[in-house]
């Protein structure tokens, strides 16, 4: 069950490689970011997206791929989501 509205989904060349290379697809990564699963967070970043749904801020989402991780972001207004690398942002 979706939880909020995405937006306009765009993700970084550098995300979708990597999600590739790792046989990941990058749907499935919006589909547990939509649905509250937030990936690897510290807790308080748990407790801020959950806040975000409540006070419509942004949400964030990190999901470990490998050696690295791919950040979900979903803007305050969702009006769009990306996908990005940490060094992207």
């Amino acid at each position: 069950m979706a939880l909020f509205n995405l937006g306009s989904v765009v993700a970084t060349p550098a995300a979708l490689e990597h999600c590739e290379r790792h046989k990941v697809n990058p749907l499935r990564l919006l589909g547990r970011h939509i649905s509250g699963d937030w990936g690897d967070l510290e807790q308080d970043d748990i407790k801020a997206n959950e806040n975000a749904l409540a006070y419509g801020d942004r949400i964030f989402s990190s999901y470990k791929l490998g050696d690295s991780k791919v950040w979900v972001i979903t803007e305050a207004d969702r009006s769009s989501t990306c996908l990005m690398l940490p060094e992207d942002y």
